[in-house]
């Protein structure tokens, strides 16, 4: 699906209808942020026919912008400033961020994520650097392999994201946030947007999928340590407990019998006294 084309002033969105209900799972999102094949034009041209494009997006140009966003928020599908998104969201916002508005250290395309409370304005002229709760610099732009991004969330524990640019099914961790608590139940969202400068924007293909957590290993082995008892002894012990049992039953079947025997001589001697 075409979130935007090549072309200025573009804005376009995928929204899931229903919230993820999962509390631990994974997304996979494959994505595409190119620029089709244009003849290449010469700037004399370009200006004489007024377009732009081959200056300042796409074709020959070598700007592009401005980017998409991935959401995981409260509220779906509202239009806004951010990525073609609202601001001021409450949940979480992934940048591919492909145009830098100023100078910064690192290189772009940037991937970023910010939490959103509600209450805070992105940074749009700094580039979520005030924002930022993790990031990283890849190059996800026209490769020649499947450009994907992975992520992780685990509730309140940590949220990750993970990149496959560079080769098939090698995922480079991006980064990964400690101590994180979603809105439960977010929308899936994802929304992009041009400028001045321009990309195409396709989305690929989502899945998600549930993350089952590892319950904590029993130890058995240590269980005797802790005063506990092992299947080992506890068999050990029914066998002895079956045996005391068998034990009773026969001696009760001795007493038994020697009563009754007690009682036979005590009759056949009161039957010879009568006679």
């Amino acid at each position: 699906m075409a979130l935007t084309q090549d072309r200025q002033s573009e804005t376009g969105w995928l929204w899931s209808r229903l919230p993820l209900t999962p509390s631990n799972y994974q997304i996979d999102i494959e994505f595409k942020v190119w620029i089709p094949d244009t003849p290449d034009v010469s700037m004399d041209q370009a200006n004489l026919r007024g377009d732009t494009h081959e200056q300042i997006g796409g074709g020959s140009g070598h700007l592009f912008g401005d980017g998409m966003a991935i959401w995981l928020t409260k509220s779906r599908a509202e239009y806004g400033p951010v990525f073609g998104s609202k601001d001021k969201f409450e949940g979480v916002g992934i940048f591919l961020d492909t145009y830098a508005n100023t100078r910064h250290s690192y290189s772009f395309p940037r991937i970023m994520a910010m939490i959103g409370d509600g209450r805070t304005e992105y940074d749009l002229g700094g580039d979520g650097e005030k924002n930022s709760a993790g990031a990283c610099s890849a190059s996800i732009r026209r490769n020649d392999i499947k450009t994907m991004l992975r992520i992780r969330y685990k509730k309140d524990k940590s949220l990750e994201v993970l990149l496959q640019y560079k080769g098939w099914d090698e995922w480079t961790p991006c980064f990964e946030i400690k101590n994180i608590s979603l809105p439960a139940m977010p929308y899936l969202g994802l929304t992009a947007i041009t400028g001045e400068v321009h990309d195409a924007h396709d989305v690929i293909s989502i899945a998600s999928s549930s993350i089952v957590l590892n319950p904590p290993n029993l130890q058995i082995e240590e269980a005797p340590k802790k005063g506990r008892k092992s299947p080992f002894s506890a068999s050990k012990e029914g066998e002895g407990s079956w045996f005391g049992t068998l034990f009773k039953l026969i001696l009760l079947g001795g007493v038994v019998a020697a009563a009754y025997q007690v009682y036979v001589m005590y009759f056949l001697k009161g039957m010879n006294k009568r006679f």
